[in-house]
């Protein structure tokens, strides 16, 4: 059986793997990889033996914070994430829900102290697989497709 790559190898930086395909571009604007200066490879509905079709995103000579990375949870759980050094994967971490969300997410209620004072918003994490948060301070709840971004 012939192997190929459907995506160029990248010599450092990083690729996210596994994406769903149609998260990929709402990942691509969490990350603001716009923005960035660095050369960025996208695919798309490429082929995939455990999801069917799945996105991803190879961004060279760019390393992640933590911060950074939970903002991706959000939108796809369950990604793979390889630190690339000299085109040899040197690290690989699964990306997951973290327990509890500070500041990326904008709480839907505008009655929140969140929505009317200067502070940072924070979310429990009440159910991971499904994506539902809970604000910490006016207990509403949140569906992951009611989720809006800061």
């Amino acid at each position: 059986m012939k192997k190929e790559l459907q995506v160029a190898a990248l010599q450092n930086g990083t690729s996210i793997d596994h994406i769903p395909s149609d998260q990929v571009f709402k990942v691509v604007s969490l990350l603001q990889l716009d923005k960035l200066g660095n050369p960025i490879t996208i695919g798309s509905n490429l082929t995939s033996k455990k999801m069917g079709k799945k996105g991803i995103i190879k961004i060279a000579d760019k390393f992640f914070r933590e911060d950074e990375i939970n903002r991706i949870a959000l939108v796809a759980p369950n990604v793979n994430l390889n630190i690339i050094k000299e085109y040899e994967v040197v690290d690989k971490k699964n990306v997951a829900l973290p327990d509890t969300i500070i500041d990326i997410v904008k709480c839907n209620n505008p009655k929140c102290i969140t929505n009317n004072e200067p502070m940072p918003t924070r979310f429990d994490v009440i159910d991971k697989e499904k994506v539902k948060l809970r604000c910490h301070y006016c207990e509403i709840r949140i569906e992951k497709e009611d989720i809006i971004l800061k």
